[in-house]
């Protein structure tokens, strides 16, 4: 008896474009013979076992492993799946042309340091500019043609990514001639579209980071401004209540001109008290004619700083969160589909399931990780057969990715050099001696003692015996490397952070004694040796637990921060461009004269080149080099305005030269950096703080280390942090097989947990490992998931799952 049937799983149509050989309609086939049923799903046959893997053809192992590096990289590529086009795929991803985008989106960028108006003596011819330029905007439109050529063309034409590329680069192509063609005819031209260079950093898919904090901060600003709104009515009603409050009493600011009798200047004024950078400057003349006055700025205050800026900050932290769990789902389900494509193509069916055999999951990562030796392979095996039975499921694959990210490290990695060159001096008796002295805690905490000693007598700038410490720290460096070896020596951020200020010190030294001006130059060399060995006291540090703890969490919240600085550097560049179109030239640095230079002084020099400063606080304070005359100045200047501390009085310099509608210009920058930016910045850095602080390890990293310690293989630690991981555990029994660690094998196979060096995706993933769904991949309705909206991830009618995806 034989009976048909097809498949509910019916895929869109943009699914059948971008995958065919995956996601086809699947035709099912049930045969009954002898009570024995049998179901063949295109050509796989549930209820017959395959005992003997199939070998894999070359072409779906090549697809099988694209999948998994993407799934890796946490890439969302919608790449075709014929020969030629994972060929040419292969080639996108290769590291150098990678890098080179990097560093040409590095070169435009910086581009503006060279160009009018630029740094002094370092203005570039414009014809060489524009060359540079140009072969940047070459090799962008490279980039793009590359990515067409590999992707569906469905989905590269439906990326407005690719769009934005190739929009920015022919407008800036047209401005370039535009620019060239009036220069040469003697017409100054506003290279305004320069300012939208930063499109370039944001667009590519190697930026995805970037592009993904943008995202998540244009979502927020819906719940952002309401709030802001909020806010400005507020101090538009306190501005008004000032006037009619203040005006009949005639107080005078001290600069003689009237207080608080101006709606706009109320505005504008209460506006930098929200700020609190005129406090308490704006409130003297009221709390002068009256001590009640003080009442209206108390509640002003508490008002508008206390309350109304706390609840900004608990409304970016809510909606911010919200934003960034979404992108984390996202990036989670591209991974797991990318993962359930190269299941599909290399499972096998055995004991009433749908398997991945050793042979043929080693034959995958042979081909993701060649660098991965067989015992890392059959140790992360280990990890995900947790039946033993040389096969693992669905579930255990998709745990394959993440496994993979998780650094491990041989024993012999960390085998010194010179025991395997010369095993008999090093592992004489005298030698295992000196080793075992170098490894003690006694010896760690000997030259932490100097160090503290060192800084004593650096405090007291005695520096007659500076030799003597740079002799005795230079023998802690020799003697480390001996007892170490160079790899275990150089993985260490604080012995690497010690290397380099003791060799630094003793060349500089050298140099000093070897120099004929010696004294001025020793002096200096001296100046900057001492500071670098103050430095070393940042090392004691690492002695205390609570301190490497902080250090730990810092450390692995560093990509986050990355990620945050480079969406700061890029409203940094917007708004020094602006700045430059706007202001440059307006104020200069000539120096300041005395009383008594004053008259043989330069008068067009005067006052930073412009008389409008004439008795303004911006010149008596000092500020002309706060200045927008070239980019560097511009970024310092926008610097000191994101300190806020201040920032009235620079703006006021700016609409002294200008007029008061140059306030727009930094209030603007101010909304979006200092009140927007940096409060999401801090509600970031809050959460991955405490999340990292709270979390030691992954769960894919606990799950490794839980099997390390199964199977005995652990390279331990002695007590203190400079000792190597060699007192092993006896060894264990464990089965031979396809899969398994021979006793032979385990001589070798002693393995430990590297330092994470978790990505800005990881720590994300792990800020909300607890709220997603492990089994879920997306909605089904959704082929591509930069499509998804940030609210269908809450409610889902019906995900992909691992169960009903076959």
């Amino acid at each position: 008896m034989e009976n048909h049937a097809t498949s509910m799983y019916m895929p869109t149509e943009k699914a059948k474009h971008e995958h065919p050989s995956l996601v086809t309609k699947r035709s099912v086939k049930f045969t009954k013979k002898e009570d024995h049923p049998t179901v063949t799903i295109n050509g796989l046959k549930e209820g017959i076992d395959q005992p003997d893997c199939p070998p894999v053809n070359d072409h779906d192992l090549h697809k099988a492993t694209t999948f998994v590096k993407d799934a890796k990289a946490g890439r969302n590529f919608k790449f075709k799946l014929d020969k030629v086009s994972l060929d040419f795929y292969d080639t996108y991803n290769r590291w150098y042309f990678v890098y080179l985008l990097y560093f040409f989106l590095f070169v435009i960028m910086a581009l503006a340091l060279f160009e009018d108006p630029a740094i002094t003596n370092l203005e570039l011819p414009i014809w060489t500019t524009m060359t540079i330029e140009f072969v940047c905007l070459c090799y962008f439109l490279f980039r793009l043609a590359h990515s067409k050529r590999c992707m569906s063309g469905i989905f590269w034409m439906g990326d407005i990514k690719n769009w934005i590329v190739l929009s920015v680069s022919v407008i800036t192509l047209i401005d370039m001639v535009v620019y060239v063609i009036l220069i040469n005819k003697g017409k100054p031209w506003i290279r305004i579209v320069r300012i939208l260079r930063p499109l370039f950093m944001m667009n590519f898919k190697e930026t995805k980071d970037l592009r993904q904090a943008f995202r998540n901060i244009r979502r927020s600003l819906l719940g952002i401004l309401s709030v802001l709104v909020l806010l400005f009515l507020v101090i538009g009603l306190f501005a008004l209540l000032a006037r009619e409050i203040f005006e009949d009493d005639v107080l005078l600011k001290p600069d003689a001109s009237n207080y608080m009798s101006d709606y706009f200047e109320n505005f504008w004024d209460l506006y930098v008290l929200v700020t609190t950078a005129n406090s308490p400057d704006i409130m003297m003349p009221a709390y002068d004619a009256s001590p009640w006055y003080m009442l209206f700025y108390i509640i002003y205050v508490i008002l508008c700083i206390y309350i109304f800026m706390s609840i900004f900050l608990a409304v970016i932290y809510k909606d911010y969160r919200k934003h960034l769990k979404n992108e984390v789902q996202k990036s989670v389900f591209v991974k797991r589909r990318n993962l359930v494509y190269a299941w599909d193509l290399l499972k096998v069916w055995r004991g009433g399931a749908f398997v991945m055999p050793w042979q043929r999951w080693h034959a995958l990562m042979k081909s993701v990780e060649p660098s991965k030796s067989i015992l890392q392979l059959k140790l992360i095996w280990k990890v995900l057969d947790k039946d033993e039975d040389n096969n693992i499921d669905k579930r255990a694959f998709m745990k394959t990715a993440d496994i993979l990210n998780v650094k491990i490290i041989e024993k012999s990695r960390y085998v010194p050099i010179w025991e395997k060159h010369f095993p008999r001096v090093y592992n004489s008796a005298a030698s295992q001696i000196i080793v075992k002295g170098i490894k003690h805690k006694f010896f760690g905490w000997f030259f932490d003692l100097l160090i503290i000693l060192n800084a004593g007598l650096i405090a007291f700038r005695i520096s007659s015996i500076e030799w003597f410490f740079l002799t005795i720290f230079s023998l802690e460096i020799v003697f480390k490397l001996y007892a170490l070896g160079f790899y275990r020596y150089f993985t260490n951020p604080w012995d690497v952070f010690d290397f380099t200020v003791i060799v630094l010190a003793v060349i500089l030294s050298i140099a000093a004694k070897a120099a004929k001006d010696s004294n001025t130059l020793e002096q200096r060399s001296l100046d900057i040796i001492l500071v670098l060995r103050v430095l070393r006291l940042v090392r004691i540090f690492n002695n205390f637990e609570k301190f490497q703890v902080i250090m730990k969490t810092l450390r692995n919240i560093g990509p986050s921060i990355f990620s945050f600085g480079g969406v700061i550097l890029v409203i940094y560049y917007v708004y020094a461009i602006i700045g430059m179109e706007l202001f440059a030239g307006k104020i200069t640095y000539y120096g300041y004269p005395s009383e008594e230079t004053t008259e043989t002084f330069n008068k067009s020099l005067l006052y930073c080149g412009n008389q409008k400063l004439n008795g303004t606080e911006f010149y008596r304070d000092h500020y002309c080099n706060n200045n927008f005359n070239n980019v560097a100045k511009a970024y310092i200047t926008l610097f000191e305005l994101t300190i806020v501390n201040q920032w009235h009085v620079i703006t006021s310099g700016f609409v002294a030269v200008t007029s008061k509608a140059a306030r727009l210009y930094f209030l603007c920058f101010h909304i979006t950096l200092v009140i927007i930016i940096i409060n999401i910045f801090i509600a970031f850095i809050l959460e991955v703080f405490m999340v990292e602080y709270s979390l030691s390890k992954s769960s894919f990293e606990s799950e490794i280390e839980k099997k390390i310690e199964e199977l005995g293989l652990r390279a331990k630690f002695e007590n203190n942090n400079f000792t190597d991981r060699t007192n092993l555990t006896p060894h264990m029994e464990v089965e031979d097989g396809p899969a398994g660690l021979s006793n032979e094998d385990l001589d070798l196979a002693k393995f430990q947990l590297g330092k994470s060096s978790n990505s800005v995706q990881s720590i994300l993933q792990n800020m909300f490992e607890g709220e997603l769904d492990e089994e879920d991949i997306g909605p089904t309705d959704i082929e591509d998931l930069d499509l998804l909206d940030p609210d269908q991830t809450d409610s889902a009618p019906f995900p992909f799952t691992l169960d009903n995806v076959v």
